[in-house]
């Protein structure tokens, strides 16, 4: 049988013949072809270094692009204390004025803080606060619980979205002063009335970027965890919620302005001595004693509260979530 034998200048292969039974045979050098292959295997080696060089080297940059804690301390408390004295140069000037209406003169910074502390007194005005802040957090905290298991159903069950999203979004937009008189109607001046308020007034809004969240989670996510074992509530715990925190935090921070709006406007209209003080309350005392002062300082109080939650809270909390994600360098 005649063979067709081609030869490579390069000495790689010895032969390689093609036979008349269509069968092909090669001859290989064993030794050759780990020597051919070496530069191959080198090469790909040194790709991979290089790409794990380079991704080294852009954490080693986004490390050493951070700014140091002072600057970053000054970047923070500085703009809002420059805030702060030009409110009060401005409220100074109003008081030279002598603005005022009828015969209620605009009272000044110090006349606020010597109503704070003498009118009302500091045992009672921290009673108010506590009060107020532990109710705040008691309804809060059950916003979430209930916002979470809302949000969870909702958005995973089309029927129940169908029915229910719409009616989250209406609650969004009612005011929540509107709950006070039928809370009381149906509870009486009690607990029950002013934490009724706090619920629908926080939860739609926690449930709702709940619902966002989890609508922004790729598909994807949801596959890998099942292959790799995480079904039923551990796809929601170790899936699900880590996936949609940017919303369900942004859901969970508005929540809270929503609660402690309520708290006010509940703890302005239901007044009773069993409920003790809240800061509602000290409200509703300087109404009815035209004591503008004291007015003025409630609603500095509410505002620092208010304030002081969200930056020792969730500030921190989206700073962290961002710099996690990969979103802010600072």
């Amino acid at each position: 049988m005649a063979n067709e034998t081609a030869t490579f200048e390069s000495g790689s292969f010895e032969d390689a013949s093609i036979d008349a039974s269509g069968g092909v045979g090669v001859g290989i050098d064993s030794a050759s072809a780990a020597t051919a292959a070496k530069p191959v295997a080198d090469n790909s080696q040194n790709r991979l270094a290089t790409l794990e060089a380079g991704l080294d080297a852009l954490d080693t940059a986004a490390v050493k692009t951070r700014r140091p804690w002072w600057r970053v301390l000054i970047s923070r408390v500085l703009p809002p204390v420059v805030a702060l004295v030009v409110t009060l140069a401005i409220w100074d000037l109003l008081v030279v004025m002598h603005v005022h209406s009828g015969e209620i003169m605009l009272p000044g910074p110090g006349d606020v803080w010597d109503s704070l502390t003498t009118n009302w007194g500091p045992s009672r005005m921290g009673a108010a606060i506590w009060d107020s802040v532990y109710r705040a957090a008691i309804g809060f905290a059950a916003s979430v619980v209930i916002g979470t298991v809302i949000g969870l159903l909702v958005a995973r069950i089309a029927p129940l979205r169908a029915a229910v999203q719409p009616l989250l979004s209406g609650l969004q937009n009612l005011p929540s002063v509107a709950w006070v008189p039928i809370g009381i109607i149906w509870f009486g001046v009690t607990s029950a009335t002013i934490y009724t308020v706090v619920l629908l007034g926080a939860v739609p809004s926690i449930a709702v970027g709940l619902i966002d969240g989890l609508d922004r989670v790729p598909p994807i996510y949801l596959r890998v965890g099942r292959n790799l074992g995480a079904r039923g509530l551990d796809s929601v715990r170790f899936v699900l919620i880590p996936a949609a925190l940017p919303g369900y935090v942004s859901g969970m921070k508005q929540g809270w302005a929503f609660a402690w709006r309520s708290l006010m406007a509940a703890e302005l209209i239901a007044i009773s001595p069993s409920l003790g003080p809240g800061v509602g309350q000290v409200m509703k005392f300087a109404q009815d004693n035209l004591d503008l002062s004291l007015a003025i300082g409630s609603i500095i109080i509410i505002l620092i509260i208010g304030i002081g939650i969200n930056q020792l809270f969730f500030a921190p909390l989206e700073r962290r979530l961002l710099r996690t994600r990969g979103l802010s360098r600072s």
